[in-house]
């Protein structure tokens, strides 16, 4: 019964995750977005205490359910892990801990944290991971079949559907997520839970206090007649049955020993006995927790053609000497030390503006760019979904006066001066009214008129830049501030 609570809850769980990334009209979010805040490493970032204690106190009562009911990336191994059993049954056996791998590796990502290496703390990260191998590779197919329906829908005179654009934001992010998602796959099918007990440094942090759980599998040993069963079917590899010892820092709550059971010799109760640790394993952790939390605290803080004539040449990324972070993350510092780079933000980008980063530093971590379309003043997604503070809430209006960057005019590119033909695009959408148009020649009235942008009122929302017409390279483009502005 009990692991049949856990199967559900843990279906219903990544049930929801997965359609945080999937769903592109932002409706799904106001519903299931707590699901998001609820991720452990997310919640210790954005500083969500009561959260944090929550998920310490859940596993120091009921073990570590967090991995087998809540964390995404843990359940969807359990379910190629189930698919593996379908082919071979009673397949894993014990193996010992590898502590000196679970906390190097819990080590290296507390230095990665406090150096604010952001892609090596992504690319560890249970949760963002579980984010991109959704939003890269299951997404695509999702919005083909959304498309496919529209298709359909358009000759019956329907309009419940409507299409939406599919393209790859970043091959680099997507080809990690692919490797990613493979070497689950073969983990998991093999082994279980291989992944979750020796590189998660999520796994690690809370496989400690499921030491001192107050509920856990406890075996019976006037019961057990030694069959294995329990030991044969932990995915966790962490019952040994010759010694009648489950090793708790790696047993995830799976209940799978219980009903495997034939003689009833394990029960989900109270264990009487202290399962202490040893000093220097005590010792080692708690420095690194202490590091850990320390350096969490600190963070806290398709082809277009004009008229069916002519095909319109893709517009480029400009060489941007700063690059541009959301509205509400405050600073290139304080959004690239909180971001996860979970991709949840990109996902749910109505504009395509927020795409993943190919800088070595900042690997997978959003950043703005305006080619396909530019940062609307009444949309305040990305802000609303981001579950670790790197993007805090905001207002409509507090998004109108928050200047990310500001527009440069590039005179070469200019379409009045490079085919005398009138133009004024960029003045003409400015939400700020931060661009007017003026003669190219103050001595000439009816000179080419030409841009002049007042740096105090842009806000650095990309409309110029995306509505220029100069190609490929706008005669108008965005540098993004270190920190944001008021205007």
């Amino acid at each position: 019964m009990l692991r049949k609570i856990r199967i559900t809850l843990a279906i219903l769980s990544i049930i929801g995750v997965s359609l945080l990334f999937l769903d592109f009209t932002g409706t799904i979010h106001a519903w299931l977005g707590w699901l998001a805040k609820i991720q452990f490493l997310p919640a210790l970032l954005a500083l969500n205490i009561g959260v944090v204690i929550t998920l310490v106190l859940l596993t120091l009562i009921f073990g570590r359910i967090y991995c087998s009911v809540i964390c995404p990336l843990g359940i969807m191994q359990d379910g190629i892990s189930w698919l593996g059993s379908k082919r071979k049954k009673n397949r894993f056996r014990y193996s010992p801990a590898m502590s000196w791998l679970r906390y190097g590796v819990l080590a290296l990502f507390v230095v990665a944290l406090v150096a604010g290496a952001g892609s090596l703390v992504a690319l560890l990260a249970p949760y963002s991971s579980y984010g991109r191998i959704v939003s890269n590779l299951f997404a695509p197919l999702y919005q083909w079949g959304n498309n496919l329906l529209a298709y359909f829908a358009e000759r019956a005179d329907s309009y419940a559907f409507y299409s939406v654009d599919v393209w790859m934001k970043s091959f680099s992010t997507f080809a990690i997520a692919a490797i990613t998602f493979i070497a689950l796959i073969i983990l998991s099918w093999k082994n279980g839970r291989t992944y979750c007990n020796t590189i998660c440094p999520v796994g690690t942090i809370l496989g400690f206090f499921a030491r001192y759980s107050w509920l856990k599998p406890v075996i019976d040993t006037d019961k057990c007649v030694n069959c294995n069963l329990c030991e044969r079917n932990c995915k966790a590899a962490c019952i040994n049955i010759k010694e009648h010892q489950i090793d708790y820092s790696r047993c995830v709550s799976c209940m799978n020993c219980i009903e495997k059971c034939p003689k009833d010799a394990i029960h989900y109760t109270h264990h009487s006995k202290k399962q202490a640790l040893p000093t220097d394993s005590r010792r080692r952790f708690l420095t690194i927790g202490a590091t850990f939390a320390t350096a969490s605290a600190l963070k806290a803080q398709e082809k277009k053609v004009d008229g069916g004539l002519a095909v319109i040449e893709d517009k480029k990324i400009p060489n941007r000497s700063t690059p541009i972070t959301p509205p509400g993350s405050h600073s290139i510092r304080n959004f690239t030390q909180h971001c996860t780079a979970c991709q949840l933000c990109v996902s749910v980008c109505p504009n395509q503006v927020l795409r993943p980063s190919t800088s070595l530093m900042t690997l997978m971590q959003p950043e703005m760019s305006y080619e396909r379309g530019y940062c609307r003043l009444e949309c305040t997604r990305c802000a609303d979904v981001c579950p670790a503070g790197a993007i805090l809430p905001i207002t409509k209006a507090d998004k109108s006066a928050i200047q990310i960057g500001r527009a440069v005019w590039i005179k070469e590119n200019c379409v009045p001066l490079t085919d005398g033909v009138d133009c004024g695009n960029c003045a003409r959408h400015c939400p700020a009214g931060a661009i007017l148009m003026v003669p190219s020649d103050p001595d000439m009235s009816d000179s080419p008129k030409i841009p002049v942008i007042n740096t105090e009122r842009c806000i650095g929302c990309g409309a110029c830049e995306n509505l220029c017409p100069s190609r490929p390279f706008s005669a108008i483009y965005v540098e993004g501030h270190e920190m944001h502005r008021i205007v």
